[in-house]
């Protein structure tokens, strides 16, 4: 079996936090979001699109448990800006913090300057400078 690319990941969010995640994801990042099945009642969960390739499930849930270090860490988003400053210079007119930055984390691409924000719900985002 050869794999290509990961689809989606799945993430729960609280009951409550839908509006939070639209803001933040969609408003705040850019990134795509798909939520008609969601809002109709067809399906539990809206997707944040990522590319034509891979999306990230949002499930609002009364299950939802805040991440901690012990089962979650970050989910990585190579994203196509020219440079790591024009990532941190769109997330700053955003009103997004940084929480870290790396010069060259290793990923599936190589090794790629990177920083890491937190969405409203605790999950930690790496957004990488494609290489």
């Amino acid at each position: 079996m050869k794999a290509r690319h990961i689809d989606h990941v799945n993430l729960r969010i609280p009951e409550g936090g839908v509006d939070d995640a639209r803001e933040f994801y969609g408003d705040r990042l850019g990134f795509g979001i798909e939520d008609t099945p969601f809002e109709a009642g067809e399906k539990p969960f809206f997707d944040v699109r990522l590319s034509a390739t891979a999306v990230i499930h949002l499930w609002p849930t009364a299950e939802f448990e805040p991440p901690e270090a012990t089962n979650y860490d970050h989910v990585a988003v190579v994203v196509v800006e020219e440079s790591i400053e024009a990532i941190e210079t769109e997330l700053d007119e955003a009103g997004i913090e940084v929480e870290r930055r790396l010069e060259s984390p290793l990923g599936a691409t190589g090794e790629a300057a990177a920083v890491y924000v937190r969405d409203p719900f605790g999950y930690r985002i790496e957004l990488k400078e494609r290489v």
